[in-house]
Order: C-alpha cells, then sequence, then structure tokens
C-alpha cells in the first residue's frame, strides 16, 4: 500500500474508533493491548525499583551545608534517577494515550517504540534542564552565603508557584489535550515512523506544559524523597486518567500554595533543608 493509501486507511481507523458503535475489539488487538499495558508496566516497576533502591542507599547521610540538589554534582547519576523517575512516574499516566496509538499501529511495533520513546526523550531533556539550574543554585550557594540560607525559601517559593500554575490558561489547554487521547490522534495524526516520533514529541511537550512545575518541585522536596515522588506521581495520575482529576488537581494546588507559603515564612519545614 503507498503512502496515500496508508495515510486513508489510518485516517479511517481514528473515525472508527471515534465512531460509538465501534465493532467489537479485535483477539490480536486485545493480545497487543495487553503486551503494551506489560511493557509499560514492567518499565514502570522498573523505574520505582531503582528509585527506592537509590533512596535506601543515600538515607542517614550528612545533610551538606547548603543545598544538595544534584546528588552530589553526580550528573550521570542524577540524569538516571531521573530516567527513572519519568519512566516510574509518568507512563501509567501515558498508558492510555500509548494504548490507543498501539492500536492505530498494531502492524508496526517499532512506530510504537519510536511513539513512546521521544515522549520519554523529552522529559529527558527538560531533565538536562532541571540538572543544569540545580547545578547553578549550587554553586551560587557555594559562593554566597545569603543563597545558603535562603535557598529553602525560594524552595517554597516555587512549591507556591506550582500551585498558582494549576489554575492558569496554559495548564487547562494542555491537560485537555493529555486527558482526551482521541481528540489528541484525531488533531495531531502524523503517517510513518517520523510521524511517531513527531506525535510522540507533540504528545510530551502537551504532558510537559502540565506537569513541569509539578516535577520541579521534587528537586527542593528531594529527589530521592520517596513520598513526595509517589505524592507527585498519584497526583499527575489522577489528574490524566481520573474522571474528576482536574478537581483533584485544584485541591492540590491549594495545598501546594499554603504548604509552600508556610514554607517561605519557615523554610526548616522543607525535606531538604530540615
Amino acid at each position: 500500500m503507498g503512502e496515500s493509501g496508508s495515510r486513508r486507511h489510518d485516517q479511517h481507523n481514528v473515525v472508527r474508533l471515534s465512531s460509538a458503535a465501534a465493532p467489537p475489539v479485535p483477539p490480536t488487538v486485545v493480545r497487543q493491548r495487553n503486551l503494551i499495558l506489560v511493557v509499560l508496566g514492567g518499565l514502570a516497576a522498573a523505574g520505582w525499583f531503582v528509585l527506592l533502591n537509590q533512596a535506601s542507599h543515600t538515607m542517614g547521610g550528612g545533610q551538606a551545608m547548603g543545598p544538595d540538589l544534584t546528588m552530589g554534582g553526580s550528573w550521570p547519576l542524577f540524569l538516571a534517577m531521573w530516567v527513572a523517575m519519568m519512566t516510574a512516574m509518568m507512563l501509567p499516566a501515558a498508558a492510555p494515550m500509548v494504548l490507543l496509538y498501539g492500536r492505530m499501529r498494531r502492524n508496526d511495533p517499532v512506530s510504537i517504540g519510536f511513539f513512546t520513546g521521544s515522549y520519554l526523550g523529552l522529559w529527558f531533556a527538560f531533565g538536562v534542564i532541571a540538572y543544569l539550574l540545580s547545578a547553578l543554585v549550587e554553586a551560587g550557594a557555594a559562593r554566597s552565603e545569603w543563597i545558603t540560607l535562603n535557598w529553602g525559601r525560594a524552595g517554597g517559593a516555587l512549591l507556591v508557584l506550582a500551585g498558582v500554575y494549576q489554575f492558569t490558561p496554559l495548564k487547562n489547554v494542555c491537560l485537555r489535550q493529555c486527558r482526551n487521547p482521541l481528540a489528541f490522534v484525531m488533531t495531531h495524526w502524523r503517517d510513518g515512523r517520523g510521524g511517531a516520533v513527531r506525535m510522540g514529541l507533540a504528545h510530551g511537550a502537551y504532558c510537559v506544559g502540565c506537569c513541569w512545575l509539578l516535577f520541579a518541585i521534587l528537586i527542593p522536596l528531594g529527589m530521592m524523597n520517596i513520598a513526595a515522588t509517589a505524592a507527585v506521581a498519584s497526583l499527575v495520575f489522577a489528574e490524566k486518567v481520573v474522571p474528576h482529576g482536574r478537581a483533584v488537581g485544584l485541591l492540590a494546588a491549594g495545598a501546594l500554595i499554603v504548604y509552600g507559603a508556610v514554607v517561605v515564612a519557615h523554610p526548616v519545614l522543607l525535606p531538604t533543608v530540615a
């Protein structure tokens, strides 16, 4: 089948999926869906295993003077933990989108891998930016006593900003795209494996726009703070998958604003300061 024929076939599948009278799901599609769920679940479980294992090794260490936001300045360790964190936290929330795309491209598993890989790749790029900003804060604290004494307040301000962002129009636009996989596929469809990469990046961009501050607050809360990581992962999953997830997100926004304001007044309440 030619490129134009393939495009018509894929668009026809999208229309079929949007129909209320869609036929029963064929057994081959069910098997592929189950395989995708197993792979995504396995990757997420591996990510949580790495996070828990690293957290157990970092417990009990002495608190350094000033912020330790980059895991001792080791960028390979920071980025490895960031990838594990993104895999553990984002793949469950992204599963509905990956499943729908997988159903559309069930005869091309490589494209499914490209779609998922490019989605995670965008989060990796965000992790590089997070590391550079964290290293900048650490370098400033090493040269300035004022930064050392006040970086905890900056962390509290970041918590407040993350809460406020939950109410913004940009957050709403990005979240709508993440909560409605069918609408995303219908409006962003691209053919071929190159198209899979572009679609994965586009979906990743919406997810970054939706959640970037929720992940940024893990830096002052502690990259290896499993309780905070689990709380953010649960919030992201609820916002994207649970029927009343938007309401959950707004409640969490209020909690972030209140906690952040308290931390600004009392920085010792920030886990990485205490």
